[in-house]
């Protein structure tokens, strides 16, 4: 069967949400680590134009970054010189401890015990085998031990064999062997086990409240940037290589809206890459004339020209004010200008979904749009989804050893329904008594969520229940809409927008579900003839028959936060309203489809009578 992705191979997207700087990936005999932007080659990255997320990012990180970087796309082998073929992202071996499949000596590979065995024209089969084992006719390839360690600080590093072996710092240095005495895996079935002093150990020791006594104090390191932080007061963590938990990507994402209505606008800002050069009029025309740029020269070049300036004078300005991604895009959706449509962003307004005007004030069909993610920084153990929560600072693991004036970003285009709801029923159903005792308890249970993190409760930032209305519909909208559109349920996502009257950019209320493929997939228009009104409308209907039985209740209806079961959902499950992770917003949390329709336990929550 042919594979669309070779192995070792990223689709652009993976580099943020899944291997990006710090991460750790499978090649077919190696684990290895994806290295800092200090050893990325930028020269064949392209850079993605998106002032506003830039801003954001400088603002976030604290730091003069200057561009949003796409990394190489394959060529099929079509390269156009010879240093192209050592472009990528580059890896580096990690864990470095081998374990030899026969023989079961476990050592690092520093140790000079396993030799590495490379293919010049297939580097994805680069493995290391033990050439002198024993127990083997010819020498195996060893396989990476799937045991790491890691803290709250970002920090990652090799599981401290010696030392747990030992119970602590020992002149002892070996050699060891790793056992397995289960077919199940589990830890408690693998031992340690020095041979020269026979000292033995169960893996299950490094686990729990156990490992906190068998295992060091961190030591601050950031393989990714072959250094150390200075200092590290916490406590290492044991962990299984490839865990969920190893690597959380931090990004912000933008959509790109036009800059204006004018048709050179346009034009200078699908050509900027070749524009951004023409520093005087003169040199303008020649780029013109060289860079087959046909619909521009049909306009006066001092007109082109004094747009170019007027776009290098807009990113070069020093943006001091905090901005908010969200509301231009809101302005955007709420007050439709269809001349202002270009080739990436097209909008075209409709009534709202039959049935449900009293709830909705427009529908906005988004035909056309263009995402651009950038990736900041990262955690491990703890999600910063989790901070969001908070007014808390959340501590980004670097990207780079030194400063690096770029960030990995990548841009999809896809199209999108956005649902504006009526401020006014909206009101109406804040003000409900039982709406703002749920309130109340959505708060508390907030703070409770906050304090299991050691993160502190009263740094909570409550969303309002309207975002909890939005964040719910959303979800039940899209597993309806997944369903029709032909698209399937990880390719839709959601952008919410929620602010309170009484906020400085409220009140906002609306939701944007729209796709973003990497490829042309998501703008075949599957969505947007969803968005019609009488089509939306049964299927928001549709949507909502699905949310009043869940094929797990009464348990779904009757789920609330509780110390025994510390969460932040309400009636809501994977039968019913969770969604795939790269879809959701705030991680399948603040959902509850009794705000939706009445449930078994909650009659009279429901906004939708």
């Amino acid at each position: 069967m042919e594979h669309r992705y070779k192995i070792g191979q990223l689709r652009s997207s993976q580099i943020l949400f899944t291997y990006g700087v710090g991460a750790i990936a499978d090649l077919l005999n190696l684990s290895v680590i994806i290295m800092g932007l200090d050893e990325w080659d930028s020269v064949y990255f392209r850079e993605i134009k998106e002032n506003r997320l830039l801003v954001k990012v400088q603002n976030e990180l604290d730091k003069p970054i200057k561009k949003l970087l796409s990394p190489p796309v394959d060529t099929n082998g079509q390269k156009t010189n010879p240093w192209e073929e050592k472009r990528g992202i580059p890896v580096a071996p990690f864990p470095s401890w081998m374990v030899c499949p026969q023989c079961r000596l476990l050592a690092p590979l520093e140790s000079q015990l396993f030799q590495v065995k490379q293919d010049r024209y297939r580097p994805e089969k680069t493995h290391y085998v033990h050439q002198n084992c024993n127990k083997a006719k010819k020498p195996p390839t060893v396989i990476p031990v799937r045991f790491v360690v890691a803290c709250e600080k970002g920090h990652l590093d090799e599981f401290p064999w010696l030392y747990f072996v030992h119970g602590g710092n020992s002149k002892c240095s070996g050699p060891l062997e790793l056992e397995e005495y289960g077919v199940s895996g589990s830890t408690t079935d693998i031992y340690v086990k020095c041979k020269q002093c026979n000292a033995t150990r169960p893996l299950s020791e490094a686990f729990g409240e156990s490992g906190k006594k068998s295992l060091p104090r961190c030591r601050g390191r950031h393989p990714h940037l072959r250094d150390f932080d200075e200092s590290c007061t916490q406590q290492m963590r044991a962990m299984l290589l490839g865990a969920s938990n190893s690597w959380f990507s931090v990004t912000l994402s933008a959509l790109s809206l036009p800059e204006g209505n004018d048709q050179i606008q346009e034009l200078v800002n699908q050509n900027w890459s070749k524009l951004q050069k023409a520093t005087n009029p003169e040199l303008l025309e020649m780029i013109l004339e060289v860079g087959d740029l046909h619909e521009l020269k049909t306009y006066p070049i001092q007109e082109v020209y004094e747009v170019i300036q007027t776009k290098l004078k807009s990113q070069n300005e020093e943006i001091q004010e905090e901005q908010d991604l969200k509301t231009p895009e809101w302005q955007a959706f709420t007050t439709v200008d269809i001349s202002k449509n270009t080739n990436e962003f097209q909008l075209r307004p409709v009534d709202p979904p039959t049935g449900f005007a009293d709830y909705f004030e427009q529908t906005v069909l988004v035909e056309r749009l263009k995402e651009v993610r950038a990736l900041i920084g990262f955690t491990r153990i703890q999600s910063a989804a989790d901070f969001l929560d908070s007014n808390e600072k959340i501590d980004l693991a670097p990207l780079s050893r030194n400063f690096i004036d770029w960030v990995p970003a990548t841009e999809t285009r896809g199209e999108g329904i956005f649902l504006q709801l009526a401020e006014h029923k909206l009101k109406m159903w804040e003000h409900l008594p039982a709406v703002q005792e749920k309130a109340k308890q959505v708060y508390q249970a907030q703070k409770n969520w906050l304090n299991s993190r050691n993160l502190n409760p009263d740094k909570a930032v409550f969303p309002g229940m309207r975002y909890l209305l939005i964040h719910s519909l959303a979800h039940a909208l899209m597993r309806q809409l997944a369903i029709a559109c032909g698209y399937n349920a990880a390719s839709l996502r959601e952008r919410i927008y929620s602010e309170l009257p009484e906020s400085k950019n409220g009140p906002q209320a609306g939701v944007l579900i729209y796709t973003a493929a990497a490829d042309s997939e998501g703008t075949l228009g599957g969505l947007v003839n969803l968005g019609e009104p009488d089509s939306l409308g049964y299927h928001l209907q549709a949507a909502l028959e699905a949310m009043k039985i869940c094929a797990s209740d009464p348990l779904c209806a009757e789920h609330t936060p509780s110390d025994a079961n510390l969460s932040l959902h309400w009636a809501s499950c994977h039968a019913c309203l969770f969604s795939p992770e790269t879809s959701c917003e705030r991680g399948n949390k603040f959902l509850d489809r009794s705000l939706l329709v009445r449930t078994l336990s909650n009659p009279e929550l429901a906004f939708f009578i």
